[in-house]
């Protein structure tokens, strides 16, 4: 009989709570902190929507912080307790976290061997939500533990991120961005087109004129990468909906979309790069 394998992630990889509970899919949630005596759990104990409000109404943006080693050591313990399981543990990128850091202490102070396998994606939000997703269903079809780490390996290396902020200000708080690019991007209605590089690093790829010239920069980037090759897609919006829907339609038009997940950006993410901001994710299938 084949091993279990159970996926683990955290709340940075922004996938519709569905999707976590049809897949088994194990979120360690990292902290949104708003002062001292206000602390949460993102997606557990603050919604991206209560998030959202919460940041309008007070115009405070706030910090983050990540797991313990100790959760995901109770988490790991759990998930390889009474039967023959090994676990795929997929996070946000080290250069922007803590989280991939605690989850290998955690690993290292179980001992487990191989039993545990634990990934810097060196990306954020729905990139790696579909990269989570996909390895998850490849899981329930019950391919081997060697198979999922060579499929997840595959879906490393051809994911790309692209995404579109509306304001800077976020990111150059929290020192992802620098400050000369947030006073330009605030300047003559200029859009960013933000991605993370292959260390997992944010960094802008272009500026262009307008949400609308941005977002056919983007979809020509992604015909450069993908062409006609078949692809799944992730969308994941902070408050802009309409947008992200809108985005969807047009690239299922235009790409040979094999699947597609439309999600909130979560407290977390959404910390970091404010409301209105709008994130394209796609890999090879």
């Amino acid at each position: 009989m084949s091993a279990k394998i159970q996926i683990v992630t955290d709340s940075t990889a922004d996938i519709p709570a569905e999707l976590i509970k049809q897949l088994e899919i194990t979120v360690v949630p990292l902290n949104v902190i708003f002062s001292d005596n206000e602390i949460y759990e993102d997606g557990v104990t603050l919604t991206s929507d209560q998030f959202y409000k919460k940041v309008a109404e007070t115009n405070v943006i706030p910090s983050t912080s990540q797991p313990t080693p100790y959760q995901f050591e109770q988490v790991y313990r759990s998930l390889l307790s009474g039967e023959d399981s090994k676990i795929l543990s997929i996070h946000l990128s080290s250069i922007l976290s803590g989280t991939f850091q605690a989850a290998t202490i955690a690993k290292q102070s179980i001992d487990a061997g191989d039993s545990i396998y634990v990934v810097d994606s060196k990306r954020a939000s729905n990139a790696i939500g579909i990269i989570v997703v996909e390895i998850a269903k490849f899981a329930k079809e019950g391919k081997s533990y060697e198979d999922c780490i060579a499929r997840l390996n595959e879906l490393l290396a051809t994911t790309t991120v692209f995404f579109m902020v509306d304001t800077l200000d976020y990111l150059q708080k929290n020192g992802r961005i620098g400050k000369a690019s947030a006073v330009f991007g605030s300047m003559l209605k200029i859009k960013p087109i933000l991605s993370l590089s292959k260390e997992g690093e944010v960094f802008p790829v272009e500026k262009q004129r307008g949400q609308k010239k941005a977002l056919n920069r983007i979809i020509e980037l992604l015909k450069e990468q993908y062409g006609s090759e078949p692809v799944h897609l992730g969308i994941s919006h902070a408050v802009n909906e309409s947008l992200a829907i809108e985005i969807v339609n047009r690239i299922k038009d235009e790409f040979d979309v094999k699947s597609d997940v439309l999600s909130s950006i979560g407290a977390v993410i959404g910390a970091h790069v404010g409301p209105g901001t709008v994130s394209i994710a796609m890999t090879k299938a």
